[in-house]
């Protein structure tokens, strides 16, 4: 008897913004001086992505929506709530189904948050990433650290009760000290959710061709140590390498991609996973497809015969384990090993057979009923990873 498929989830991106941050490595576009927003016209086309994606997924229950870009709080409450009434007509929707929107935490933004609920909008995800109008300035923000403060309050009086705040550690200049100090203002707020992440310079950025000077190794650690000690000690607890959420208000979204769970991608370079059975076998046949990565590019598939659809890959038997393991092994419980045959339909034994070095090296929790990254495992992922090759 066939298990079923796993849970089903949609990401929307809206990838433009008003300036491109020099860390940024998202599919993000800058907009011209004085140029307006083509909202009505990308409305159109990522309900017409929708609707070409729909067979794919029969009817399918949706656990989840996320909307990022880009900065989706640049588009108008209609957008979204043109988009999430026929996405309610096309699919069925959990009960208790989350909807999550990026914003910046900028002035304009905040004047849309009552609507944006009104609209179905139910979790708002702020990129505040500092309180330090310094740090703010050298990260290429155009919001300072008091705005970041008004507008978790403005979110929670247009009735957002369920917020994130991102913040970054480990930025040019910045001391332990200042970082804890961005952690205690943040707290001050009482998020339901905190994603805190160290600052990489990624390939394609400004950041990558011309480096900032940042923390020396040792102040990293410092600043990583005491952070997560203090975001513990005020209930916030960790789930995710760099997730902190109270009881309850996990991010269910991401929680399905790191389950290993389906997700549709709608919108300019949204990249999508889907599972569906092998009509003559019933085997599992898992799939990746990405959507036109330009805007202008994306907006005129509109009217080409090829659709949106700007490539796609069947995962095959052999990547499976490594796929499913580079999501899986950043949740710091891990998940059952029955969801791994459950989700990739290969039986345990091709994926024990990787394990077994892992273990060896210490890295992976000795229990036969989890896949869980050791409290070592999850200081050292990518060796961790590269203990599941083959």
């Amino acid at each position: 008897m066939n298990r079923p498929l796993p849970p089903l989830s949609l990401y929307l991106h809206v990838p433009w913004c008003v300036r491109k941050c020099p860390y940024c490595d998202f599919n993000s576009h800058g907009i011209d001086a004085g140029a307006s927003l083509p909202e009505g016209d990308y409305l159109a086309a990522v309900l017409a992505d929708l609707e070409a994606d729909l067979p794919r997924v029969e009817g399918r229950e949706l656990v989840s929506v996320f909307i990022g870009g880009g900065t989706p709080s640049l588009m108008a409450a209609d957008f979204y709530r043109g988009f999430l009434s026929r996405l309610g007509e096309a699919l069925p929707w959990a009960a208790d189904i989350e909807i999550t929107l990026e914003a910046n935490p900028g002035t304009f933004e905040q004047a849309r948050f009552a609507a944006y609920r009104e609209a179905g909008i139910n979790r708002l995800s702020l990129g505040v990433q500092s309180f330090q109008d310094a740090q703010l300035q050298a990260l290429g923000r155009i919001h300072g650290g008091a705005e970041a403060e008004r507008a978790v309050r403005e979110a929670r009086s247009a009735g957002f009760d369920n917020l994130n705040i991102d913040l970054m550690h480990g930025l040019p200049g910045q001391s332990p000290d200042l970082a804890l100090e961005d952690i205690e203002r943040a707290l001050a707020l009482s998020p339901s959710h905190l994603s805190w992440y160290q600052l990489t310079l990624e390939p394609n950025t400004e950041f990558h061709s011309r480096p900032p000077v940042l923390p020396e190794e040792e102040a990293l650690w410092a600043i990583q140590d005491a952070g997560h000690a203090r975001l513990e000690a005020a209930g916030l607890a960790r789930y995710e390498i760099s997730a902190y959420a109270r009881p309850g208000r996990r991010a269910r979204h991401n929680l399905n991609y790191w389950r290993f769970g389906d997700y549709l991608g709608i919108g300019a370079g949204a990249h999508g996973k889907l599972s569906h059975r092998d009509p003559e076998d019933g085997s599992l046949i898992i799939e990746r497809r990405w959507k036109s990565r330009q805007p202008e590019a994306y907006l005129r598939r509109r009217e080409d015969p090829r659709g949106f659809i700007a490539g796609h890959r069947r995962i095959d038997a052999e990547e499976l384990p490594l796929e499913f393991a580079m999501n899986a092994l950043r949740l710091t419980e891990g998940v059952p090993m029955a969801l791994w045959e459950a989700h990739s339909g290969l039986s345990r034994a091709t994926l024990e057979a990787r394990l077994v070095r892992a273990r060896n090296l210490g890295l992976l929790v000795e229990d036969d009923a989890r896949l869980q990254a050791s409290p070592q495992g999850l200081l050292f992922l990518n060796e961790l990873l590269a203990s599941l090759e083959e």
